[in-house]
């Protein structure tokens, strides 16, 4: 038997999480991946199916800030720079989907300065 990978893990362990969680366009759903060594995170409407915004470090606008920082402070910036986008939108509150990684480095870093840059959840 094969050992199973990594990837098809996380995959089982968001599908268990998003079983309990949804986004509304009141409260929509805040969605983090993490690749090797980039992070993404976008804002979902999922009554709608739409993405509302998204914010990630292959963005050209933050690229020149991301330069000599390591992976979890880009992490941060990405976390700032959503709820700055999420904000002009007129969103305030927010699920958070960790999209099946431990809520620990990278996407700690990014929900906690989510948090300080004004959204709640």
């Amino acid at each position: 038997m094969a050992k199973e990978s990594r990837n098809k893990k996380r995959t089982r362990r968001h599908g268990r999480v998003r079983k309990k969680v949804s986004g509304t366009a009141g409260r929509p759903r805040l969605n983090v991946f993490r690749s090797l060594n980039q992070i993404y995170a976008q804002v979902i409407d999922d009554e709608r199916g739409h993405t509302i915004t998204a914010v990630s470090t292959i963005e050209q606008a933050l690229r020149p800030k991301l330069k000599d920082l390591n992976k979890t402070e880009q992490a941060s910036l990405v976390g700032q720079e959503l709820a700055k986008k999420a904000k002009k939108e007129g969103i305030k509150e927010v699920v958070f989907d960790r999209g099946g990684f431990r809520y620990h480095g990278r996407v700690k870093a990014l929900a906690e300065a989510a948090r300080e840059a004004g959204l709640e959840f």
